[in-house]
């Protein structure tokens, strides 16, 4: 069998992994090998915004993952979607360019974890941004010098291409309620209202193939493999201790198994569900689960597929009248012309759109100290997505608890790499979660109350007005709360004292050689906001620490 030597092997060509290959390869004395079970990123749904449509359910794009049934959603199970194709999740995800709160890393840095506060982690968000409007304290363009340094990269960064005068109003009602106005929600502190920016350009979707891995592609020194699912991480025991050596991969087509080696380091970029199950697939996690499938515990590591957290989202309906949503637009073979027409000519409207287009973040109720809750607002509703919109002008106003202390589990479920492992979110599973769910649906029912969203009628059809008590909110959250596809945690960030930390803070397994993990199961604890953008920044950072260590 041929076994290939690279200096580095990287497995998953997602978010972090394509911007791993490209800072990796810069350096042509260093042979890079890329690894994705996916295939390649030239599906044109993944490139035209509403597109998530049909990549989100689709075996071309999607791992097709589900969560176990869940005693908090009371017995639902919940579509888990992954990206499989390169570019990853960043190929099928909101577009949301969303940083989260400076007390996130302030957050991760008290927990043992040096090197990670907000002041540290900032510039790595700005090496690779390439912000709309130009560079300022908190973004970076490039060709902008503010420091002495060239600003500014890859990663775009733009306002969106539409306008809806229903969202505009949830906006004013939002400011009505108390909470105020924000034109950007990366500076820091995310507590305001206002439109999301977006990982586009020009109104197609920017994913992290496009920014970060094409521009790699014509390196001698940098391969990429497609199709090539990776089964396990293979290992030796030297006097310096356990060593990762290089990946056994499974090729499309049921070919036999192939070998990579690795002269210095495998990196992990497979993401909250794919990193714990290869590394337990590999004998690396807690050993009652591994003996329970029949692998052989090489290193017992109890953290690895434990700290799950997501971010669930309630989503509340309200019927409109005497103003424009999607609902009725694209419910016409003639609206759907338009709408059509005006993306291949203007490259805008709703083919443009993000998922959600109107972001807020608030308090769910006085007590607390910072923005703990987070709405999507967006101008149409249906049942799911994938799912006909309704026949009726309304929009949707989603809202999930920015730091849920429920805590999940992700578990192979058998000995082989082709079976989806076991995903338990534990949704609600404890108060303080069951809490903020109710507070959460009363913020919403305060702001459509508003002066601002009289005009249009507003009619609550989901989850209704006949459901008030704590008791009956909480369950209600239960029954339509949904996951907005932020998994995090499996295989935490924390120093060696911790029992339960997975790798350090630079990210390199505990008591393993050669193997480091660079994705958003390094989270200690979920940010608040959409993960796509703070998993590029984890990568950045490990880049730059691989390149200083050699």
């Amino acid at each position: 069998m041929s076994e290939p030597t690279y200096d580095y092997i990287i497995c998953g060509a997602g978010t972090a992994g394509c911007l791993m290959a490209n800072r990796l390869s810069a350096d042509p004395g260093k042979r890079v090998l890329l690894i994705e079970a996916g295939g390649k990123d030239d599906y044109h749904w993944i490139h035209i915004p509403v597109g998530y449509l049909y990549c989100i359910g689709n075996p071309r794009t999607d791992w097709l993952f589900y969560t176990d049934e869940d005693p908090g959603l009371n017995g639902r199970r919940l579509r888990y979607p992954r990206g499989k194709v390169l570019g990853g999740c960043s190929s099928i995800n909101g577009m949301i360019y969303m940083r989260g709160q400076a007390r996130d890393y302030d957050h991760w840095g008290a927990l043992g974890n040096p090197g990670w506060s907000w002041r540290e982690c900032l510039p790595a968000f700005m090496k690779h941004e390439d912000f709309y409007k130009g560079a300022d304290e908190f973004h970076a363009s490039p060709g902008h010098d503010l420091t002495g340094r060239r600003e500014g990269g890859e990663w775009r960064v733009e306002k969106q291409r539409l306008h809806w005068d229903v969202l505009d109003a949830f906006a004013q009602a939002a400011q009505q309620a108390g909470i105020p106005h924000s034109e950007d929600f990366n500076r820091g502190d995310n507590e305001g209202v206002g439109y999301f920016q977006v990982n586009q350009k020009m109104g197609t979707r920017w994913n992290a193939s496009r920014g970060f891995l094409r521009p790699a592609l014509d390196r001698d020194n940098l391969q990429v493999w497609t199709g090539a699912h990776i089964s396990k991480l293979l290992t030796e025991r030297t006097d310096a201790g356990l060593r990762v050596t290089g990946v056994e991969v499974l090729p499309l087509g049921g070919a036999g198994p192939m070998v990579a080696r690795a002269a210095r380091e495998v990196i992990l970029c497979t993401g909250a569900v794919g990193t714990p199950q290869v590394l337990q697939l590999s004998g690396i996690g807690p050993g009652e689960v591994l003996r329970q499938h029949g692998i052989e515990v090489i290193h017992d590591l109890p953290g690895v597929g434990e700290n799950l957290q997501d971010h669930l989202q309630i989503r509340s309906v309200y019927s409109v009248q005497g103003v424009k949503t999607l609902n009725t637009m694209a419910n016409s073979w003639w609206g759907k012309a338009l709408i059509g027409m005006e993306y291949v000519i203007k490259r805008s409207g709703p083919m443009s759109m993000a998922p959600s287009q109107l972001g807020a973040f608030t308090r769910s109720d006085a007590g607390r100290v910072h923005a703990n809750i987070q709405y999507h607002v967006q101008p149409l509703s249906l049942d799911a997505f994938g799912e006909p919109l309704h026949g009726y002008d309304a929009f949707t106003a989603s809202v999930c608890n920015l730091n849920p202390t429920s805590r999940g589990t992700v578990r192979i479920r058998t000995p082989h790499p082709n079976d989806a492992p076991s995903i338990r979110a534990n949704y609600l599973s404890t108060e303080d979660d069951r809490r903020v769910a109710a507070d959460s649906l009363r913020v919403t029912r305060r702001i459509v109350s508003q002066d601002a969203m009289r005009k249009y009628q507003p009619k609550e059809v989901k989850p209704g007005v006949q459901f008030q008590t704590d008791e009956e909110l909480a369950k209600l959250a239960g029954d339509i709360g949904t996951t907005i596809f932020h998994p995090v945690g499996t295989a935490k960030m924390g120093p060696a004292s911790d029992p339960m930390a997975v790798v350090d803070a630079r990210l390199k397994v505990h008591g393993v050689q050669g193997l480091r993990v660079v994705d958003a199961s390094i989270m200690p604890t979920i940010t608040s906001g959409n993960t796509n953008s703070p998993t590029l920044m984890i990568a950045e950072r490990a880049a730059q620490w691989i390149r200083d260590e050699t």
